[in-house]
């Protein structure tokens, strides 16, 4: 019965024209917004104006949510599903906004973002400009988190998001298994790919790598080819063109 609701919900709000003011946040906030081709425009237009208008935006600490932080925010999420689909967000109700980095109520060490099993992202406002200013340096802190939200729709934060076949899933172990255990041993050339926070364990790697794959794909393209090509099949996109790596 929910599926069939959100079925006629999708249907009313994709005819609704997408606001002309989010063009302008796009193109100043969300630098690879200029990389999309025409083709894919349509697709990535819907599925912003759907995400905006579906999930809760909250404002924590007295920030108050306008359409810079839902349409930023989202265009980083929709990013990652431009060639999957809209439904891996279904977990997902609510975004809380932090106007700052904050620090964790238990541990107190300063957090830019945190994803939830219950359906609720957390981030840093600073932290989300500061990772779409620079898309090339392989840091991305709402693609970062939005990756553990396409994780746990298979599921559980284990690093393996549902794949689009089931014959993908043996590559894929074996492959991410791979990179992840030479990251954690300090292997030079995941390390030149990946921050070392991927080796924390399998969720973190795929996340970590999911910043990696749009942010220097070259790069990982070029040192981690494997891993490179099992993202680039599960996203089903070759995001090498769009970043101009040092």
């Amino acid at each position: 019965m929910l599926s069939l609701i959100r079925s006629f919900k999708r249907r009313r709000l994709r005819r609704k024209p997408l606001p002309p003011e989010w063009a302008g946040i796009l193109q100043e906030r969300v630098p690879f917004y200029s990389t999309l081709t025409s083709e894919d425009l349509d697709v990535f237009h819907t599925n912003l104006k759907l995400f905006v208008w579906e999930k809760i935006f909250i404002g924590a600490k007295g920030l108050e949510v306008t359409d810079l932080h839902r349409v930023t925010i989202s265009a980083a999420a929709v990013r990652l599903v431009q060639h999957l689909d809209l439904s891996y967000f279904d977990r997902l109700t609510e975004i809380v906004v932090y106007p700052h980095d904050y620090r964790h109520p238990d541990t107190g060490g300063v957090i830019l973002g945190e994803a939830h099993g219950w359906g609720v992202v957390v981030l840093s406002w600073p932290a989300v400009l500061r990772g779409l200013q620079n898309p090339c340096d392989g840091w991305d802190t709402a693609s970062h988190e939005f990756a553990h939200v396409l994780d746990r729709e298979a599921g559980a934060f284990n690093g393996t998001p549902s794949l689009r076949a089931d014959d993908h899933y043996r590559a894929w172990a074996d492959v991410m298994s791979l990179h992840f255990e030479r990251l954690k041993g300090g292997f030079g050339r995941e390390r030149r790919v990946m921050r070392d926070y991927g080796a924390t364990n399998e969720a973190e790697f795929f996340a970590v790598a999911t910043e990696a794959f749009f942010e220097r794909p070259a790069q990982m393209k070029r040192l981690t080819p494997s891993l490179y090509a099992e993202l680039r099949r599960f996203y089903g996109t070759d995001p090498v063109s769009t970043c101009q790596e040092d």
